[in-house]
C-alpha cells in the first residue's frame, strides 16, 4: 500500500500541523472502515483531532492520495459539483 499528496495537500497541511504519520494512521483508519465512503473511490477523512477533513482517493485499495484539506470551521462539506469532480479523478 502507497499513501501520496498531492501538491497542494503538502502546502495546506504544513499550516494545520498534520504530520505523515497521522496521514498513514488515517489510511488504515479507512480500511477499517472509520471513514466517510463519498463514493467512486472517495473518502472523507477526520484529521487532526477533529478539525480538518481529508478528501482521499482510492486507486484499487493500493494507492491512495491525499487531495483536498480543509477545516471544519470553514466549510461544512465539499459540494456535489467538487464531489463529482473528485469521482472523476478517482477513475484515472
Amino acid at each position: 500500500m502507497r499513501t501520496f499528496k498531492t501538491r497542494w495537500f503538502n502546502r495546506e497541511a504544513k499550516p494545520h500541523t498534520i504530520k505523515d504519520d497521522e496521514l498513514s494512521e488515517a489510511i488504515n483508519a479507512v480500511l477499517q472502515g472509520k471513514a466517510d465512503n463519498l463514493g467512486g473511490g472517495v473518502y472523507k477523512k477526520r484529521l487532526n483531532q477533529n478539525r480538518d477533513r481529508a478528501i482521499v482517493l482510492a486507486k484499487g485499495g493500493e494507492h491512495w492520495f491525499y487531495t483536498f484539506l480543509y477545516a471544519k470551521q470553514d466549510m461544512a462539506n465539499i459540494s456535489y459539483r467538487e464531489l463529482a469532480g473528485f469521482r472523476e479523478l478517482a477513475k484515472h
